[in-house]
């Protein structure tokens, strides 16, 4: 359907531009080099358009005369007011259009690539060169103006659409709310978030491998004897030997990501390496599965002091207190030497379920955190480094206990229950990690 029949165009002011074209088309017709002496008949002008033509085309005639005009001179006085008048006409037809398919339609009836104005661009070729430059522009003025037009109301019809929408669609406000289960961040991966930011903080950068992992990086280049009991079947989850007899196992610790670490990087290295870990062994403080943050620094100068100073630091941010004062018992554990168990100071208040609520930094009583050491000779050579130039420390901690210990929970157990009643009393909302920014800052 073309804009003339839509039952929505008033057909006066359709007519009134098909109309203003044809008068256009006749004036710069009068100019053609080979043309006749074509007179413009207002006799069945329509209104509007024959009002704003004859006034465009009288204006010119008065300005021609008193400049003494003739040819181009005049025809470029009648096309600058008709471009003068052009937006008047063609904002009362776009006015006249009641939807945006009328809109488009007229758009395309009118400057599409065969539309009534862009036809208008015939008489250029007919028309010297001189004379070009007088009616190129006017004819895409022209074209503009019916653009700005057709745009300006669809706008309009737009919005006044959403209006519409809009108020239809208004929300009850006196309604009672209807709220929507949120999800909650588990206690284990806010602790790895915290964590990982305050190490973060202090340069290390994260690491991980793969959870299945073989002899090698998780026993072997670590400094275990082959007869050591974590490479026995009541330790260790290990799967069905392959092939040329060796097996692949569920990795114990997250050491190995220290060992691929140290193969695959030059030192200096300083990494984290957090993870799942797997070890036959199920209580109220221990599981099956449970998770683990290990640390890594190697370089030319390190030592116990550099260890523990980064330890004091990473545990006063992480249980938000001023200091924390701690002590270093000797120990024994294959891959550092000499090695060491952190304990921090704590305070062990009476008559809690469970135990006692354990409030960090203050009190006389200590509480065993973490296992530590400098990396031993042995597992440097391993992984093809130079213990004669480089020495390094590392660490060690159960992220599930340190949530017990910050959070105050109990049992561990719960932990993989799946229960959605203790996720929503013991989890974190995803954008309040309070932590995590003083970690960061």
């Amino acid at each position: 359907m073309s804009a003339s029949q839509s039952t929505q165009d008033p057909v006066p002011i359709h007519t009134d531009v098909k109309s203003w074209i044809a008068y256009v088309g006749s004036s710069v017709q009068r100019y053609l080099p080979d043309a006749k002496t074509v007179e413009i008949s207002f006799a069945h002008k329509t209104e509007l358009a024959g009002r704003l033509f004859e006034d465009a085309y009288k204006e010119a005639k008065v300005a021609a005369d008193e400049q003494k005009l003739d040819g181009f001179g005049h025809l470029n006085e009648v096309l600058r007011g008709l471009a003068k008048r052009s937006s008047t006409l063609f904002e009362a037809y776009a006015q006249s259009l009641h939807s945006v398919s009328a809109l488009e339609e007229a758009r395309v009836e009118f400057i599409g690539k065969k539309g009534e104005l862009n036809l208008l661009t015939r008489y250029l070729g007919q028309i010297v060169p001189s004379g070009r430059t007088v009616v190129g522009p006017v004819f895409n003025d022209m074209k503009a103006a019916f653009t700005t037009a057709i745009d300006r109301r669809r706008s309009e019809l737009e919005l006044a659409a959403l209006n519409v929408r809009l108020e239809a669609e208004r929300e009850d406000l006196t309604l009672p709310p209807r709220f929507e289960p949120v999800g909650a961040l588990h206690p284990v991966m806010q602790v790895f978030e915290e964590l990982a930011a305050i190490f973060a903080d202090m340069g290390f950068a994260v690491a991980e491998g793969p959870d299945i992992e073989d002899d090698f990086h998780n026993f072997t280049a670590l400094n275990f004897p082959p007869g050591h009991p974590a490479r026995e079947m009541h330790d260790t989850f290990f799967m069905k030997p392959a092939a040329d007899g060796t097996r692949k196992l569920l990795r114990t610790h997250t050491s190995p990501i220290q060992v691929r670490a140290m193969v695959n990087s030059k030192p200096p290295i300083r990494v984290i390496a957090p993870g799942r870990v797997y070890r036959k062994d199920w209580d109220a403080t221990h599981t099956p599965m449970f998770h683990q943050i290990e640390g890594l620094v190697v370089d030319e100068t390190v030592h116990m002091g550099h260890l523990k100073s980064c330890l004091t630091d990473a545990f006063s941010r992480f249980f938000e207190v001023p200091t924390t004062e701690s002590r270093f018992r000797p120990h024994f554990f294959p891959f550092t030497e000499p090695s060491a168990e952190m304990d921090i100071r704590c305070d062990r208040q009476s008559g809690k379920e469970g135990g006692g609520e354990i409030k960090v930094g203050e009190g006389n009583d200590w509480l065993e955190i973490l296992g530590c050491g400098m990396v031993h000779p042995n597992v440097l050579r391993a992984c093809g480094i130079d213990p004669e130039k480089y020495q390094g420390f590392a660490f060690g901690l159960g992220v599930d206990r340190l949530a017990m210990l910050k959070y105050g929970m109990n049992d561990l157990r719960p932990y993989f229950e799946a229960d959605t009643e203790w996720i929503k009393h013991y989890g974190f909302k995803p954008w309040l990690l309070p932590t995590v920014t003083g970690g960061l800052s």
